[in-house]
């Protein structure tokens, strides 16, 4: 039998104290006031004090109401009918469709144990030449989106939900506008992507530990999915948000402040949600694609930092572009050389001759003569951004590479790529 505790001994911002016994760390309690009663979290023991963030925030609450602990931690529903279905940071509906609560596990659990994990080895297409022939998504696979605010980040992972070659997509969206929620569950269910997809979304105007709840919330599932053998993508926005609600939570429980006053255990926080990318032996796959938005354009800022730490590469977003210099897929190498003979050397070549492109635009800029050699890398650079980079290109792997192909012979000799004999025999276009 629960305890009911009618003293509530501090109230700030929406963090209230009370002195309880035999309560465990992020348990949640039911708090009732005149308004009503919210549901409440745990987020700090000290000694018999217990510290509890209230979801609704703490307007109306009064230092004598009811605090009842529920003896359990935030759970999820796991059950089959997710599919389709789209909730709160608090996994109640935001579809105006029932409840689930059959088949209830409990979030945040600890990361796969590694000897249960197989090395990555499968790819997953998603249509975008930039990714699919640059720098290759890898099943289980933890990858972060840097960009900044004002890119279409939300618009490239609804574009990767839609055609990403995996079985179920979870959606965690973390502090978003609402028009972005709108426009994720519409894209989404106007291409059919809507079926195979749970979203979890938080909006700016929803409680802010709701926020910190929506990773674990999606990961949790994700999980239960995995080990039913499906390859599962999880795709989160905004990185950036759930730290900043892990800082004003800090700040309200008076913690000492860190590296640009985020607190002290940002790294183990990231890293314990990403760690949980994995590839089961015997079951699914879990892959995790985030977008990290950097404050200023700083990758030195704390949260990308310890991002790339944790983070298997990264994709940059820029002027509404996959950077081919600034991205990085470190497992690319463990698939690219299985989908066609000539996907590294096709790659390789493009992005030497594309570094030669930028150098040349900097020569021109300063007043250099052009050379005939000059004169097909501007050529062969405005293409390539054109035909290969913009993200409104949508073709396979193969048609990718085929197109490659043919920029190159537009701009350049066979002898001057660079390329092995045999392969250019074989694909050079005719």
């Amino acid at each position: 039998m629960r305890k009911v505790y009618h003293k509530i001994i501090q109230i700030a911002g929406n963090v209230i104290t009370v002195e309880a016994d035999n309560v465990a760390y992020n348990d949640l309690a039911e708090v009732t006031s005149a308004r009503g009663t919210s549901l409440a979290q745990v987020i700090r023991l000290q000694d018999n004090k217990v510290y509890l963030q209230v979801f609704a925030g703490s307007r109306g609450i009064s230092t004598g109401d009811e605090v009842r602990f529920l003896g359990y931690p935030m759970k999820v529903s796991s059950s089959t009918d997710l599919l389709g279905r789209v909730f709160n940071g608090a996994g109640r509906p935001r579809d105006m469709r029932p409840e689930i609560t059959s088949d209830m596990i409990e979030i945040g659990g600890p990361s796969v144990n590694p000897a249960k994990r197989i090395i990555p080895r499968k790819m997953i297409r998603t249509g975008i030449p930039m990714i699919d022939l640059f720098n290759t998504l890898v099943e289980s696979q933890k990858l972060p989106i840097f960009s900044v605010a004002g890119e279409p980040y939300n618009q490239l992972l609804a574009r990767i939900a839609m055609q990403a070659e995996v079985d179920v997509i979870i959606l965690g969206g973390m502090g978003l506008k609402y028009d972005d929620y709108l426009y994720f569950r519409n894209v989404l269910d106007e291409h059919g992507a809507l079926s195979r997809s749970v979203l979890f979304i938080h909006t700016a105007a929803d409680p802010i530990v709701e926020c910190l709840l929506v990773p674990d919330m999606c990961l949790a599932v994700a999980e239960k999915y995995a080990l039913e053998k499906k390859r599962v993508l999880v795709l989160l926005t905004d990185m950036t948000n759930f730290a900043d609600a892990m800082k004003e939570i800090a700040i309200t429980m008076e913690q000492i402040p860190s590296n640009r006053g985020y607190p002290g255990d940002l790294y183990s926080q990231l890293a314990s949600r990403y760690e949980k990318a994995v590839d089961f032996d015997g079951a699914g796959s879990i892959t995790i694609l985030t977008v990290t938005t950097m404050p200023g354009d700083d990758v030195t800022h704390p949260i990308p930092d310890n991002t790339g730490y944790i983070t298997e590469g990264q994709f940059y977003l820029k002027n509404g572009r996959i950077e081919p210099f600034g991205s990085l897929s470190r497992l690319k190498q463990q698939v690219n050389g299985k989908t066609r003979e000539d996907h590294r050397a096709i790659m390789d070549t493009m992005i030497r001759f594309y570094a030669d492109y930028k150098e040349t635009l900097e020569k021109q800029s300063m007043g250099f003569q052009m050379s005939n050699w000059d004169k097909k890398l501007l050529r062969y650079g405005v293409a390539f951004e054109k035909q290969m980079m913009d993200l409104s290109v949508n073709i396979p792997l193969e048609e990718a590479l085929d197109e490659g192909w043919k920029i190159l012979a537009e701009c350049f000799d066979k002898t001057e790529t660079g390329i092995k004999t045999e392969l250019v025999e074989k694909f050079w276009p005719k």
